[in-house]
């Protein structure tokens, strides 16, 4: 199974793009579509909510679930809608497989249960090291699609199609990311004497590892069996470390500013 994302600057963009996959043969079933949803607010004066989290990818995008919000219109007409609450990100709505998913498991659940519902409907192989990327898109306002397709030969008009219809690769995304708080970070590392120029490629490894749904929330000693095995060459390194626990700072960040601005 092969996976393609494209991320917009709109919801109308990427419904857009919804109808052109559609026109080339790829079926509701292998689409999802994420965008910034509801008021916190809404969500939960009319479902209950948790904070159960666990490790996984689909624990991290259930993070806390509101409720069903029936059928979507428009372009996305046939989509199964469910509300969650992203840790860090605010309400998202979730269309498509994943929507379905969590609508055939109940509708409305507590966290662990979305998560398992997800990693389920997310049997593609999605790379969890990508989770932040699109966390990232849907704190700044704009919708994330996911394709999933079988035939390898769908793969290159499936990338047509999202670039077309003005999309931006994972990639891109990346990139983006790190320019956006690249700055910031090598003040911080310089503060402490290092080579910000000299070091920057083990030092993004490691905070962009602290972002891996997996790690998030465990101290450096914690998980460095782990880290070892994934990043071989580099998990030594005192800028990998340093990366690491300034990327669990940058988490922790993010869920405090959300949290202060749901209260305020």
């Amino acid at each position: 199974m092969n996976t393609v994302v494209g991320i917009f600057q709109s919801n109308t963009s990427a419904e857009n793009a919804v109808q052109q996959l559609r026109n080339i043969g790829i079926g509701y079933d292998r689409l999802s579509l994420l965008r910034p949803g509801t008021s916190e607010d809404q969500i939960e004066s009319t479902v209950p909510t948790s904070d159960t989290e666990s490790p996984g990818m689909g624990s991290a995008l259930g993070g806390t679930v509101g409720g069903a919000l029936g059928a979507a219109g428009g372009a996305t007409l046939g989509f199964a809608v469910a509300s969650l609450l992203l840790p860090g990100v605010g309400p998202i709505l979730v269309a498509g497989a994943l929507g379905a998913a969590l609508l055939g498991a109940g509708g409305a659940l507590a966290g662990i249960q979305a998560g398992d519902a997800i990693e389920n409907a997310l049997g593609i192989g999605l790379p969890r090291d990508e989770l932040f990327l699109y966390e990232d898109a849907l704190r700044q306002g704009r919708s994330v699609l996911i394709v999933s397709i079988s035939e390898d030969e769908l793969v290159d008009k499936v990338h047509e199609v999202l670039t077309q219809a003005g999309a931006e690769s994972v990639d891109a995304a990346r990139e983006n990311w790190w320019l956006g708080i690249r700055d910031a970070e090598q003040l911080e590392y310089e503060r402490s004497g290092g080579s910000f120029k000299q070091d920057e490629i083990s030092y993004r490894r490691g905070f962009e590892a602290a972002l891996n749904s997996r790690m998030r929330g465990r101290k450096f000693e914690d998980a460095l069996k782990e880290l070892r095995e994934e990043h071989q060459g580099t998990s030594a390194e005192r800028p990998f470390r340093a990366g690491y626990e300034r990327g669990q700072n940058y988490l922790n960040s993010l869920r405090n500013t959300k949290s202060q601005s749901a209260r305020g």
